[in-house]
């Protein structure tokens, strides 16, 4: 129904043929909960449709976008029978599906398989979001350890991509949702608070637009204004970044004035709008956000202030047209819809294809890099805003923010930033890390004699600078490689060494190397002196070296951890049988009895185990999903177990004595240390102790809140 306003002759009939297809491939098919399977492609059909805004193409290709993968279809009688143009979208979803099981170089490829689907149509990508949408909403039908694998997955790659191509509305349900599925109890109590608050917040909404919408309805504007609530995702991310409750998050939400007007008085209109906003509530001038003249790298535009309300409440005020308003929520198509009616400024169509041929070009020229690397530098890409900076021509380009001379030098190109000495900014000598400002006039200053170092890879932020210094260095790195193993060979057999198969991995040892290349490379490079060697001979001879057996590689450890946990459960038992297995508390969470927690094969250091919530979970459970193990405490109650307090509170006289009479004379705990910051009458501390699981930590921290003087105590991680 909602297709049917821009369906041409024949669309109507595939539509319905592709639903029939579909229905008969999957009629024996049901999912986790128990559905008909069809009842899934129809809903991202549907998505796809009402959400993204795709045409009738889309439709087709989301209601077979499983039929191939999961049925008895070729992608040849798809061809056959839809055409080409549908049986390349489909190709290129079903090389991309599934949640990634096979290990992080895999999962990471299969991403780029996907990006790689940008070259061709960008519908791919668009699908495949809209797929991974309503698989986040019917999550609840999976275990526990496939919800947390699914939502780390998405917050790590899905959100952020939703994000750079547009598509506002779906980035933050897909965050919601991966906040409703790794951390419930969160994301309940924010909900429950901001259900208990929406009268009173409807009410100051309702008395702050007033005036505004009375003033330019008389001045003929007639706008829709209405009053946005931040997403829980939104509200968590700021409570945590800021260290507040909830109580203390006050813009909650933002007003969105939207006008109807034509294209060409758009940016008049919207600023003559802000001018009527400020006439009746005071501005931020460090808050003003100008995305009408420059707008962001996925086509987003918009007037953001920052306004005083008459309350002493700080509230969001975003001015846009009803064109920018679907582009900020549909993305890249509706900036496709745009450009082809000719309503999109020309000098502003094409920030999504430069964004898209800049992957292409990414993709293209990295085809040697790691692919784990490539993902992460993406993705740390895909959030980014953007500085406006000028070549000397005067020509614009856009970076992302953060970046550096040196970011700029590749930006122009490769040679240009291998070759990079410095730079001027604004006639001035600048070093190649100088962060660049918005407005900054840059010129690059090279020399053949400058080559790329590791050093340069901290301080570069763009993809492209990263992946060109990576290619750089890993060339530089065979080539020393090459000379260090010629080095070898001559030195081992002027040693008389070189007849026992075994001395490589020996020297390996000896000299701390993970492989053979890494040898290598510190003899080709000088690490690791000629002379050095003839010193290992003597050791050699005067003792033979005894390695304890170690379990060099993941699937050789996981056998072994399969052996010690037995073939019918797949739960690791913290505490049970664990002297026949290495096994360490990671330091980045502190993870205490009580804690839900994951364990992570590693290679070297056994297995992690980690908190759920572990600021590094979302990383871990998206890239090495198949080195996770699900874990639990056994009890351990006589053992004490590193946990980190956050108190916060105003300071007075023997706070300090109050605190530690509580936690060591009243619940006898240890206490490793205690710092106190104080500021202005308020103070922050943070206590590292020594407790015996949760239940144990949550009576310490009722006892320190009942303190005299202390607001707010929370746990974190070291």
């Amino acid at each position: 129904r909602t297709a049917k306003s821009f369906l041409k002759d024949g669309d109507a009939k595939l539509i319905k043929k592709a639903f029939n297809v579909s229905m008969e491939a999957h009629k024996d098919m049901r999912r986790k909960s128990g559905e008909p399977y069809i009842y899934h492609p129809l809903a991202v059909a549907q998505i796809v449709v009402e959400e993204i805004g795709l045409g009738p193409t889309a439709i087709v290709a989301a209601l077979l976008h499983d039929v191939v993968e999961d049925t008895y279809w070729e992608i040849e009688e798809i061809e056959r029978e839809f055409g080409g143009k549908i049986a390349k979208i489909i190709d290129g979803l079903t090389k991309i599906s599934g949640v990634f099981e096979y290990g992080t170089s895999q999962q990471a490829e299969n991403f780029r398989k996907m990006l790689l689907t940008l070259s061709d149509d960008v519908r791919v990508i668009l699908i495949k979001l809209a797929d991974r949408l309503h698989n986040m909403r019917t999550l609840e039908s999976m275990p526990r350890n496939n919800q947390l694998k699914i939502a780390s997955e998405t917050m790590y790659l899905y959100a952020p991509l939703a994000h750079r191509l547009g598509l506002n509305t779906i980035k933050l349900e897909l965050e919601d949702l991966c906040l409703k599925f790794s951390e419930p109890e969160i994301f309940e109590q924010i909900t429950a608070k901001l259900r208990e608050t929406r009268a009173a917040r409807e009410k100051f909404i309702r008395d702050f637009i007033e005036p505004i919408q009375r003033e330019l309805d008389e001045q003929g504007f007639n706008p829709i204004i209405k009053g946005r609530p931040k997403s829980v995702f939104s509200v968590w991310n700021k409570m945590k970044k800021q260290k507040i409750p909830f109580e203390e998050v006050y813009d909650i939400f933002a007003i969105r004035i939207i006008l109807d007007t034509d294209f060409e008085r758009e940016k008049a209109d919207c600023w003559h709008v802000y001018s009527i906003v400020t006439d009746y509530y005071t501005p931020s001038p460090e808050r003003l956000r100008d995305w009408i003249s420059t707008p962001r790298a996925n086509g987003y535009e918009s007037l953001h202030t920052t306004v005083m309300s008459k309350t002493g409440q700080w509230v969001e005020v975003q001015i846009r047209t009803q064109r920018m308003d679907d582009i900020a929520e549909k993305g890249y198509a509706a900036h496709w819809k745009y450009k082809e009616s000719n309503t999109s400024p020309p000098q502003h169509e094409s920030g999504l294809d430069v964004w898209i041929q800049k992957v292409r070009e990414l993709l293209e020229s990295d085809d040697k890099a790691e692919a784990v690397e490539f993902v992460q530098d993406f993705r740390d890409n895909l959030y980014n805003e953007e500085v406006f900076v000028f070549t000397p021509k005067g020509e614009l380009k856009t970076m992302p923010f953060g970046a550096t001379a040196l970011d700029f030098a590749f930006e122009i190109h490769s040679e240009i930033g291998i070759h990079c000495l410095g730079a001027k900014v604004n006639q001035k000598l600048v070093p190649l890390n100088y962060i660049l400002n918005n407005g900054d006039q840059v010129e690059i200053l090279t020399s053949k004699k400058q080559h790329p170092n590791e050093d340069w890879l901290k301080f570069v932020v763009s993809s492209k600078a990263r992946t060109r210094i990576r290619e750089y260095l890993r060339e530089d790195a065979k080539r020393y490689v090459a000379e260090g193993k010629e080095i070898t060979d001559r030195k081992l057999h002027l040693l008389k060494l070189d007849g026992h198969p075994e001395i490589v991995v020996q020297l390996r040892a000896y000299f701390n190397c993970k492989s053979n290349n890494e040898f290598y490379y510190k003899m080709g490079k000088g690490l690791i002196l000629p002379q050095q060697l003839k010193k290992f001979k003597a050791d050699r001879i005067e003792k033979h070296i005894n390695e304890k057996d170690k379990i060099v590689d993941a699937k050789t450890f996981e056998k072994e951890v399969t052996r010690i946990r037995g073939v019918n459960t797949d739960m690791l038992l913290i505490g049970e049988n664990m002297d026949k297995i290495d096994y360490v508390l990671a330091k980045c969470c502190n993870p205490i009895p009580g804690d839900d927690v994951f364990g992570f094969v590693t290679v070297t250091e056994g297995i992690k185990i980690h908190r759920i919530n572990c600021p590094n979970a979302m990383e871990l459970m998206s890239n090495y999903g198949y080195r996770i193990i699900k874990a639990k405490w056994t009890s351990q109650t006589e053992l004490a177990f590193l946990a980190g307090l956050r108190i916060i509170g105003s300071d007075r006289m023997g706070l300090v004595n109050d605190v530690t009479r509580v936690i060591s004379n009243e619940l006898k705990v240890n206490m490793r240390s205690i710092t106190i910051d104080t500021n202005g009458g308020m103070f922050e501390g943070q206590i590292m102790l020594f407790v015996h699981d949760t239940s144990h930590l949550d009576i310490l921290i009722e006892k320190l809140k009942k303190v005299s003087g202390i607001i707010n105590v929370t746990r974190f991680d070291s």
